[in-house]
């Protein structure tokens, strides 16, 4: 029957995880469960026969983690394994008149080089070969390059069905920080795809109250949660879910709408068969289904921000960075951050762990500033080391404590030598930050932060950083604060990144304090360049006289970019608060 027919009068039931069966089963450790489609055929068949056994009508191919990104780039090794997959799927289905669906997972650690669409092209290229007519996109985090291979498969097989399915976490959003919502509504609209839905990472109680929340009306709607949440025991990965409380579960989701039901990892036969028993008899629901909300609650208001007011009236504003302690001594800086507030800063900005070397942390910093002083701050937010729940639990701190201004950058790797020993995390770059910052802004809080981001005006190929400081305006980002301007190539860029971005413009000035500091930024800072002619100048100068230099030298660059720019970002050398205080003082006299 085909199954677009068989979906109108019944509900299509998948099998669990081949992962986690095949880990209990297999005794050879260290094998994928892809690889063994060659090397232990007999095996992955009776797992298929298993899931049949106990009631399911569709089986997924054992390729789940099979693409040329996986597999290094083996053409030839992946379409073997898809052949094999293929294979012993496609006879194990045939014993029970059951459906065989082409597993595709997600692309993880594809270069942004790599085409999302030609990677998923050559996959389905090699299951259409073998006459493969349906076929299941799990496991997504983003939507890259799934339209375009939904459109590819239908236009080569216009019968084909499609699910394309997304993993996100329990508060809905994915590993790339995009809301579940948004998720189907970027695919929502392609006629390719005949099924949406959610897969792993939830439990299915979670699962069942974040599709509660969601718009599902006129979706053929996919779900397969997990068995519960993982426990780790002597390194292996288990769960521990009941079978019969998952069978509970999905017996609900069917009842809010989904047509399509399934286990994802920990699922074994024996959750599919209590499924398939609690659908076949109706049986009673247990429980009422708990819906919750999305409503915000009220929340105690924190004072605005006075210097995004500004911005926004069309004041010139000042941001001032000054870095962080390296050890756990604030008397210094807090003493300093006193200094620029009187000399009239309106935000002091505070860099998180620069050049991958631990300081004090700048959300806390930022929170005091703001307790202490009662003054703005603008703390940054790297990628580098934190993952999204960690993101997400300092950003709630944040705005708890009345912070409104991130800056937020991908940040500087970590050192080579040190990576055994420190890893980082960078589970998404700024891009994806700002997004999933902007989204929880209009779901999760009062109000949205105002997302500021780096702008690398010294870059040789400026045409790129263009495109990215683009990309990030799309995701949320308001403003943008420049690298030093020490060139006339710099100031260039300024010019037209102003004409070409509609964002606000904070032009950076770092004070150059010595001809040794100049060759130091100039050789070994990334993202500063320095004229050779203002080198030059500081030849000769003792720290008094060089001083004057930097206040003359800093307050004609800010006059010079005066004209382009919002505001100015000024950077503290060394710690010397003085010395910007005296470079605001003169720029204002001029």
């Amino acid at each position: 029957m085909d199954i677009r027919e068989y979906l109108k009068e019944n509900i299509l039931l998948f099998d669990g995880s081949m992962g986690t069966y095949f880990s209990q089963k297999n005794h050879m450790s260290g094998m994928s469960c892809e690889m063994a489609v060659l090397r232990q055929p007999d095996l992955i068949s009776e797992i298929h026969k298993e899931y049949l056994e106990a009631g399911c009508k569709a089986i997924k191919t054992d390729t789940f983690a099979v693409n040329c990104v996986q597999f290094q780039g083996d053409e030839e090794l992946v379409q073997r394994v898809i052949r094999a997959a293929w294979e012993l799927a496609s006879a194990a289905a045939a014993e029970y008149d059951a459906y065989v669906f082409a597993d595709v997972g997600p692309l993880g650690g594809l270069p942004e080089e790599l085409s999302a669409f030609e990677e998923y092209r050559f996959v389905a290229d090699q299951f259409l070969e073998l006459g493969a007519r349906h076929f299941l996109f799990e496991t997504n985090s983003d939507t890259e390059g799934l339209r375009e291979a939904a459109e590819y498969i239908r236009e080569k097989s216009p019968e084909a069905y499609i699910i394309v399915s997304f993993a996100v976490q329990a508060d809905g959003y994915s590993r790339d920080g995009i809301w579940a919502a948004d998720l189907f509504e970027a695919i929502r609209g392609c006629a390719a795809v005949d099924a949406l839905g959610l897969n792993c990472v939830c439990g299915a109680r979670h699962m069942l109250e974040l599709v509660q929340e969601m718009d599902h009306e006129g979706i053929t709607l996919s779900l397969m949660p997990n068995a519960g949440y993982p426990t780790v025991v002597n390194n292996r990965t288990f769960y521990e879910g009941d079978p019969h409380y998952f069978a509970s579960q999905l017996q609900e989701m069917a009842a809010e709408g989904a047509g399509i039901l399934g286990g994802c990892c920990g699922t074994m036969p024996v959750h599919i068969e209590m499924v398939r028993e609690a659908l076949r008899t109706g049986s009673q629901l247990k429980a009422a289904s708990v819906r919750t909300t999305s409503e915000k609650l009220p929340c105690e208001e924190a004072a605005e921000s006075l210097f995004w007011n500004k911005l926004q009236a069309g004041e010139k504003v000042f941001a001032v960075e000054l870095d962080s302690p390296a050890d756990a001594n604030m008397v210094k800086f807090m003493k300093g951050a006193w200094e620029l507030k009187g000399a009239g800063a309106d935000i002091i900005t505070i860099a998180d762990c620069p050049i991958a070397r631990a300081r004090m942390d700048s959300s806390l910093l930022a929170c005091k500033i703001r307790r202490e002083l009662n003054m703005d701050a603008l703390p940054h937010m790297t990628c580098r080391d934190r993952n999204l729940n960690a993101t997400k639990a300092l950003l709630f701190g944040l705005y708890a404590e009345g912070i409104r201004n991130v800056l937020l950058i991908t940040g500087d790797p970590i050192p080579t030598a040190e990576r055994d020993e420190v890893k980082s995390v960078y589970q998404f770059n700024s891009r994806k930050l700002a997004a999933f910052v902007t989204s929880l802004g209009k779901k999760s809080l009062p109000g949205p932060f105002h997302l500021f981001g780096a702008l690398n005006v010294n870059a040789r190929n400026f045409d790129v950083q263009l495109r990215l400081a683009k990309e990030k305006a799309e995701k949320g980002m308001v403003g943008f604060l420049t690298q030093p301007i020490l060139t006339e190539q710099a100031f260039e860029n300024l010019k037209r990144a102003r004409k070409e971005l509609d964002a606000r413009m904070l032009g950076g000035v770092i004070p150059v304090v010595s001809a040794r500091n100049a060759r130091f930024m100039d050789s070994e800072i990334n993202g500063i360049n320095v004229d050779p002619k203002i080198t030059e100048l500081y030849e000769g100068k003792d720290r008094a006289e060089a001083e004057h230099l930097a206040t003359e030298i800093s307050v004609e660059i800010m006059r010079r970019i005066s004209p382009y720019v919002d505001g100015y970002y000024l950077m503290t050398p060394f710690g010397r608060t003085g010395l910007i205080a005296g470079i605001l003082e003169e720029f204002r006299n001029i």
